[in-house]
């Protein structure tokens, strides 16, 4: 634990030289969502999981009210102060694609993007063999998302554009009552339960308000993968693979991340944080990594899985965080539309757990 809280001490050290006080806190916050999603136990990948198999919606409303803490600030902030925006994308393709993919992945790995980095730093010898194929498979999504997005679609669709700031708010927090209400009604058909536990209830306010936190400090919407396509390029680069060819790399943003250092790029810093807080959390509750080494097949589950999760996430323009949390707490159409297409995807991974070594439920 001590040499978690050092590493993030130097983190922070290493960005305050430099003036970056934002930067500081982006970590700082990164370091206490790693703590609450471990300590927690939140994630996105079992709550579908249970919702698809069992009919239970508990874990499933949680990530509705992280949302809607989100949303509260997220949506007219993003349309009413200049410098801020929204986690918007078009409708297309390459949504559809990579959101299946990601949900098939995500099943299979056992973990989406922020489950990976926490379950990582809490000791998961299959994580680490998720997450590095997670990176490969992002820096392989970053070659095939240009001529995805060739193929055309519609403009992204934002509520706050149509109706305003506070009538997109409106519209978008009555989409999340409404699919609350839906879920609720699939529960009680099946006989399941509905009802979010006190855990789950004090996790989604946390990682909500700290959601908040994150967006006004970096201007943006939280946002996890997009570090992993940066370190994968940057690694790359090491054995001599050029991107200038590539057209993901020579847009602004990806450019700019590839050529900075990665104590610049807001995505690093909030994921370096979180792998600290996750490691730090482990380690107070119990000696670090004492888990038993999974067998063979569970490691080539998280192996194809962390592949499917990075392409898919690069294709689908994120994870649960950056496409599902961000995308609807911004009142864009896209976050509905990937969370629908990701639920089917993981429909289908979770019927190819077994052969994984993976419960399926």
């Amino acid at each position: 634990m001590t040499a978690a809280i050092l590493a993030t001490a130097l983190l922070c050290g290493l960005v305050l030289l430099e003036g970056a006080i934002g930067s500081a806190a982006l970590i700082i916050l990164g370091f206490a969502l790693g703590i609450i999603f471990l300590k927690a136990e939140f994630g996105f990948t079992a709550a579908w999981r249970r919702f698809l198999v069992l009919g239970e919606t508990g874990g499933l409303l949680a990530s509705f009210l992280l949302i809607s803490i989100a949303a509260l600030v997220i949506v007219p902030v993003a349309a009413l102060v200049p410098g801020y925006g929204g986690a918007i994308a078009p409708l297309g393709p390459s949504l559809i694609i990579g959101a299946f993919i990601f949900g098939v992945g995500m099943q299979l790995a056992n973990a989406c993007g922020s489950g990976t980095l926490y379950a990582m730093g809490g000791g998961s010898g299959r994580m680490i063999v998720g997450l590095a194929s997670f990176i490969i498979g992002s820096v392989i999504g970053t070659a095939w998302l240009p001529p995805l997005l060739d193929l055309g679609g519609a403009d992204p669709i934002i509520a706050a554009n149509l109706l305003g700031p506070w009538a997109g708010l409106a519209v978008t927090l009555a989409s999340l009552a409404l699919a609350g209400f839906a879920a609720v009604k699939i529960a009680q058909a099946r006989g399941a339960s509905f009802r979010p536990t006190r855990t789950q209830i004090i996790a989604a306010v946390a990682i909500g308000v700290l959601s908040v936190a994150l967006f006004l400090v970096a201007r943006h919407p939280w946002s996890v993968t997009f570090a992993f396509a940066v370190w994968g390029a940057k690694i790359a680069q090491i054995f001599g693979i050029d991107f200038s060819t590539w057209a993901f790399w020579q847009w602004p943003g990806p450019a700019k991340a590839l050529k900075d250092s990665l104590l610049t790029d807001t995505s690093s810093l909030t994921d370096f944080g979180m792998i600290f807080g996750a490691i730090a959390a482990a380690a107070w509750a119990a000696p670090f990594a004492k888990r038993a080494w999974p067998s063979g097949r569970s490691l080539l589950g998280a192996a194809i899985g962390g592949l499917l999760l990075g392409v898919g996430a690069r294709l689908g323009f994120g994870c649960n965080i950056g496409a599902f949390v961000g995308g609807i707490a911004s009142g864009s159409l896209h976050g509905w539309v990937w969370f629908g297409v990701a639920l089917a995807g993981s429909a289908i991974g979770i019927r190819l757990r077994p052969f994984f070594d993976l419960p399926k439920v």
